[in-house]
């Protein structure tokens, strides 16, 4: 984003506020769990048992996870009998993450060598624990939202 898109937002009538709102989504966003389940989210619907295999992780990991994504408004259930099928509830979010992924090709390995929060730091060396491959890039699938709401996976117009 350049500076003058910059100047085309208007002042926040309370900075300090949209402030907070920024940092408790990304803090929502700041786990590699939940980026993982986003991230397949993004080309449909899944139900906690689909993320539990592809995670390999606990169930209860995994709906922890959902919950904290489902209490930030960023996805949404749909009960089918016994089970929950969840979708992305904001198309916006790939685009956060489509400008995160250019953000990333711009700094190139500055943030993965970020002393406090790269992935250097912060990461085992064997990467357990996390449920996902430290080598695994986080792609973003391109997707649309459908009649309903939930975000799907498809091409954007």
């Amino acid at each position: 984003m350049s500076m003058k898109s910059l100047d085309a937002v208007p002042p926040a009538a309370s900075p300090r506020k949209d402030l907070a709102d920024a940092v408790a989504l990304f803090h929502g966003l700041s786990d590699r769990t939940r980026l993982a389940i986003v991230r397949h989210l993004a080309h449909g619907e899944a139900r906690v048992v689909d993320l539990t295999r592809m995670l390999g992780l606990p169930q209860s990991t995994v709906s922890s996870h959902l919950a904290c994504l489902r209490d930030c408004g960023l996805i949404v259930g749909r009960p089918e009998g016994r089970q929950v099928f969840y979708a992305l509830a904001v198309p916006e979010l790939l685009d956060l993450f489509a400008a995160a992924e250019a953000v990333l090709a711009v700094t190139g390995n500055a943030v993965a060598l970020c002393p406090t929060y790269g992935t250097k730091a912060n990461a085992r060396p064997d990467g357990a624990g996390t449920g996902v491959s430290l080598d695994e890039p986080i792609e973003v699938g391109i997707a649309t939202p459908t009649d309903d709401g939930p975000v799907t996976a498809g091409s954007r117009a």
